[in-house]
C-alpha cells in the first residue's frame, strides 16, 4: 500500500525522454466508482502556490506505467495537456 503523502515525495519522470515532469500535487478521483482516475502535477515556475500561473498538468491514471520506491514512470505526456480552465457559466 502506499500513501498519498509517499507519492507527493516521488519524482515524476517520461519513460520517452527521461524528462523529468515535477512531483504530485493532488489526485483526480472518481468517487462513484472508487477509482483514480489521473494525478495532477503543477507546472514549474510556481513557487510555493504563491507565483505563477495557476497551472497544473493532468496525467491520466492510465499513463501511468510503475510507482517505485522514488519514482513514477509514466508514457505518453510528453506533451501533456494543461488542466483545462473552468468554463464561465
Amino acid at each position: 500500500m502506499v500513501t498519498i503523502s509517499e507519492l507527493q515525495v516521488k519524482e515524476i519522470i517520461s519513460v520517452e525522454n527521461g524528462q523529468k515532469i515535477g512531483h504530485m500535487t493532488d489526485l483526480e478521483i472518481d468517487v462513484d466508482k472508487g477509482k483514480l482516475i489521473a494525478i495532477v502535477v503543477g507546472t514549474k515556475g510556481k513557487m510555493m502556490g504563491l507565483f505563477g500561473k495557476d497551472e497544473e498538468l493532468v496525467i491520466p491514471w492510465s499513463s501511468i506505467l510503475t510507482i517505485g520506491e522514488d519514482v513514477i514512470l509514466v508514457k505518453n505526456v510528453t506533451r501533456p495537456e494543461l488542466y483545462p480552465p473552468e468554463k464561465p457559466e
